[in-house]
């Protein structure tokens, strides 16, 4: 049975490539009749401005007898207004055959005894109209009868020449207009057979479908208790590795206050070490070395204030970290949110900043959410304030804030004018206590970080996009509703 489906499916499976293969096929025939179609299509076109040109070279000199009979302005006004539409019938006529060195030739001839023709047409014509009343002139009468003639031949051999081309147009329009009907009759016959096999195939495979359908159902079953018990292991190990961070945090503050304090009880000791220094050399009761001086004025101090300042920035950096765990475990409060308003409120708790510096803050329409506020606020604030806080020094600074719905996402960007972040640091700026370029701006490098794992709280992801002294963009897509259980999951 299984040899069978196996020889029935390549069987099918052939009978598709075939059919693939005549369709490709059909298409370049059809391609092919097309562009027949539009040779013999051009060829049309040719002899119907060689027939309007050989029409007016016809008037222009039927026109010049009659005027030499009798010089009747109509007559000199049909001559020229056939010069004047000749000139365009035979430049398209030259542009039609440019393709064609035999053809272009003909054509290049046939312009220069046209342009003799009318030479002389306008010649006796001059001459016609300077002879006396009643007399005759001496017109160049078979020169004329010469051109015309030879305009008349020349016409007639491109008309031979396209004639001939369009013959042979034809029937190669006809033999492809043949294959291709041959070819969509197989193709027909084909599809017939392979409509079958893939009825049989598609039959049994339905059948064993609904054969494997219970056993399907039965693994479902499994892998939904399988998928539950490895969420509530990821909800636990993150659980965990929050306590874990939370502790850290607590355990590394107990000895760096002790720390702290020991500096405190350094400095407190200095002042005296420094007044018994100062006693001595004004009594001069024992030397005091330079080394001792030095020791007590300036290393005790210099080497208390570095203490000091690398505590303090240990302290911040615990702090972030005890945020950071605080908001890992924050329970996600869904709730409709007007985006414009939330942005309305952090522009307002900056407007004092803004006017100091001269910024402004300049917001489209934006679409609503159901999200968490806090996160939102936190997210945007941080946004907007660094903006703000590493704006350019040559520019005030201008922050655009723009948004739009993607199907069930919505999609974010703050733009600003500020001194840019490097490529190369496009992805480390969101490091925790990473930082880029010029440090010349308080701060641990803690926003970012917090910022990218609060977007990710909320179903999204955030890029950056920048460059030296040209500004930032940051783009956040997350999720338009978070009030489904799947969404508080995250």
């Amino acid at each position: 049975m299984k040899r069978i489906s196996r020889l029935t499916t390549g069987a099918v499976a052939a009978g598709f490539a075939l059919l693939v293969v005549a369709g490709g096929t059909t298409a370049w025939l059809v391609s092919r009749v097309a562009d027949n179609t539009a040779r013999v299509t051009h060829s049309m076109e040719v002899e119907l401005a060689l027939a309007n040109f050989r029409a007016l070279s016809e008037q222009s000199e039927t026109a010049r007898r009659g005027f030499l009979l009798d010089p009747d302005p109509r007559f000199a006004k049909s001559v020229e207004d056939s010069a004047r539409d000749a000139g365009p019938q035979l430049a398209r006529l030259g542009a039609l055959v440019n393709d064609n060195p035999q053809q272009k030739d003909i054509v290049s001839r046939l312009a220069r005894a046209s342009h003799d023709h009318m030479t002389l047409i306008r010649q006796s014509m001059a001459l016609r109209r300077r002879a006396a009343p009643g007399t005759d002139v001496p017109f160049s009468w078979d020169r004329s009868t010469q051109l015309i003639q030879v305009v008349r031949e020349l016409a007639s051999e491109l008309s031979r020449n396209e004639r001939a081309l369009m013959h042979v147009r034809l029937e190669r329009q006809e033999a492809s207009q043949r294959v291709a009907s041959g070819l969509i009759a197989l193709a027909a016959v084909l599809l017939a057979l392979v409509a079958a096999g893939t009825i049989w195939v598609t039959r049994r495979t339905l059948l064993a479908l609904h054969a494997a359908s219970g056993q399907l159902a039965r693994l479902n079953d499994d892998l939904e208790g399988a998928v539950t018990e490895r969420t509530v292991d990821l909800q636990r190990a993150n659980d965990e590795i929050q306590r874990f961070a939370y502790i850290v945090s607590h355990d590394l503050r107990s000895p760096l206050v002790n720390v702290m304090g020991f500096t405190s009880e350094m400095e407190a000791a200095i002042r005296p070490l420094d007044e018994l220094v100062t006693q001595a050399e004004a009594a001069g009761t024992f030397p005091v070395s330079e080394e001792a001086r030095l020791a007590v004025r300036e290393d005790l101090p210099e080497a208390v204030g570095f203490i000091r300042a690398s505590t303090q920035k240990m302290d911040r950096l615990i702090n972030a970290i005890l945020r950071l765990s605080r908001e890992g475990r924050r329970v996600l409060s869904p709730e409709p949110i007007d985006m414009n308003a939330l942005i309305s409120g952090i522009e307002g708790s900056l407007q004092h900043k803004l006017q100091e510096v001269g910024g402004e803050v300049r917001v489209s329409s934006l679409p609503s959410l159901v999200s968490d506020r806090v996160g939102l606020e936190q997210i945007f604030s941080n946004l907007i304030e660094n903006a703000v806080k590493y704006r350019s020094p040559h520019r005030p600074p201008v922050i655009e804030v723009t948004g739009r719905r993607e199907g069930e996402r919505a999609v974010f960007e703050i733009t600003d004018n500020g001194r840019g972040i490097d490529p190369k640091d496009h992805d480390r700026v969101f490091d925790l206590f990473r930082r880029s370029g010029t440090q010349n701006e308080p701060g641990e490098g803690i926003g970012l970080a917090h910022v990218r794992a609060m977007v990710y709280r909320l179903g999204g992801v955030i890029s950056c996009r920048s460059a030296l002294d040209a500004g930032a963009t940051f783009s956040l897509s997350m999720r338009a509703d978070l009030s489904d259980e799947g969404a508080r999951a995250l």
